[in-house]
């Protein structure tokens, strides 16, 4: 609700021009929230079991969650050097992911569970330090490749709920999609940008910055029609998968 709050507000011309106040290395997480590192993370069981239901939709309530702050770090971070038009495209990015969590949230609740019931790990939020130095490297890994692969993996999983009668999910699901599709052609729009202004060639310096800063290989299969309608073609991707 504060993010929503934040995001109308700025649209309405309410909030002072310029940032005040340096991003903090962390943000601030529920009290009581258990945070492993991800080797250490339970393993999920793939079957339709109502614990592996509530564990998938936890997980995915995380994933929201953590992208609501990777958003405004990109705005309260990089916004102020890149202008109003970036700090409109990520707030509008940190908008559309406090929905999708107050919607995960309702789903996880009408299972009778609650964010915050099972572990989560860190590792979204290590890519945003990892990152923190470089406008570049921050949009080559969090919308281009973090978020590219919700693109990837999100089409199976919203299979495999429907095919579990959970419906609703599946719309939720398809209502992320949709909007990833979005968020990642933010991200890819404003690299490309920068890159072509700094004299680099955005293919060429995408796949340096994803083999200097990303810990983890680039997996297929790929949803390439929703990566190219998210402007991210192939010949980003497969040279380096």
């Amino acid at each position: 609700m504060a993010t929503r709050k934040l995001v109308r507000d700025w649209r309405l011309g309410r909030l002072p021009t310029g940032f005040s106040v340096a991003m903090p290395d962390h943000p601030e997480w529920p009290a009581g929230l258990e945070v492993l590192p991800p080797s250490h993370m339970p393993k999920r069981g793939r079957g339709g079991s109502e614990r592996n239901r509530i564990a998938l939709w936890h997980s995915l309530a995380h994933i929201e969650f953590v992208a609501i702050d990777l958003a405004l770090d990109m705005v309260g971070r990089f916004g102020p050097a890149q202008g109003e038009g970036f700090i409109a495209d990520f707030l509008r990015v940190a908008a559309d992911e406090a929905m999708h969590f107050a919607i995960i949230e309702r789903h996880l609740a009408q299972m009778g569970a609650r964010y915050g019931d099972l572990p989560v790990h860190g590792g979204l939020w290590q890519a945003a330090s990892d990152t923190a130095d470089d406008v570049l490297a921050r949009l080559a890994i969090v919308p281009m490749v973090l978020e590219a692969r919700a693109l990837d993996v999100t089409p199976a999983t919203l299979e495999r709920v429907r095919a579990q009668g959970d419906e609703r999910g599946a719309k939720i699901l398809e209502r992320v999609l949709d909007d990833e599709i979005r968020h990642v052609a933010a991200g890819t729009s404003h690299f490309d940008r920068l890159c072509e202004k700094r004299g680099f060639v955005p293919e060429n310096h995408w796949q340096k910055l994803v083999r200097e800063r990303f810990g983890a290989r680039i997996k297929p299969p790929f949803n390439d029609s929703a990566r190219q309608a998210a402007g991210l073609p192939r010949e980003y991707y497969t040279a380096i998968a």
